[in-house]
């Protein structure tokens, strides 16, 4: 049982920061795989927000790039995003993915508001 368990989400003001983490657990992700992050406004479709791959540079959808770093620490089977200049728009459940095993994290919950 592999598990991916996300936190570091909340309540932030506009142009502030939050730091998300993605904690695989139960198992073994390895450094060789792709990680994500995606979000889900509500009542929106859940949308790819950024990849990480070993051996290649991080990339990101043009809605955060410049704003949102991917990062991930192979020793702790742990996936970042560094989340900087949040806008409302920005505010959604914040899911991570290990891509090619297909699974998801339960997501963690992102507001951006004054």
């Amino acid at each position: 049982q592999v598990r991916l368990v996300e936190s570091g989400g909340g309540l932030v003001q506009p142009g502030g920061s939050l730091r998300l983490s993605c904690v695989a657990s139960g198992g073994f992700i390895s450094s060789f795989d792709a990680m994500a992050w995606y979000r889900q406004a509500p009542g929106k479709q859940r949308e790819w927000v950024a990849t990480i791959a070993p051996g290649r540079s991080p990339r990101y959808a043009d809605p955060v790039n410049g704003r949102f770093t991917i990062s991930r620490d192979n020793t702790k089977h742990t996936v970042f995003l560094q989340m900087n200049s949040l806008k409302p728009e920005d505010t959604g459940v914040y899911f991570c993915k290990a891509i090619e095993h297909n699974l998801w994290g339960q997501g963690t919950q992102v507001t951006v508001s004054a």
